[in-house]
């Protein structure tokens, strides 16, 4: 099981921490993904074989917000 936390631009609300927490949690080997909103931080448990980390950025990216 791998950890990270990615600091995270663009995020302002409850909308935000739906979008983010909802669609990478969906990933497969995705285990944990929690939005510290205040932090600008995305906490993030996954199974690096199941998943990559730029899968994961990927998709945050996607959904329009900035990984710094």
């Amino acid at each position: 099981m791998e950890n990270v936390i990615l600091t995270v631009k663009g995020m302002s609300c409850g909308h935000c921490i739906n979008s983010i927490e909802g669609n990478v949690g969906k990933l497969n080997g995705v285990h944990f993904v929690k939005v510290h909103l205040n932090e600008e931080k995305v906490e993030v448990s996954f199974i690096s074989k199941m998943v990559s980390l730029k899968k994961i950025t990927d998709v945050i990216e996607d959904q329009g917000y900035d990984i710094q």
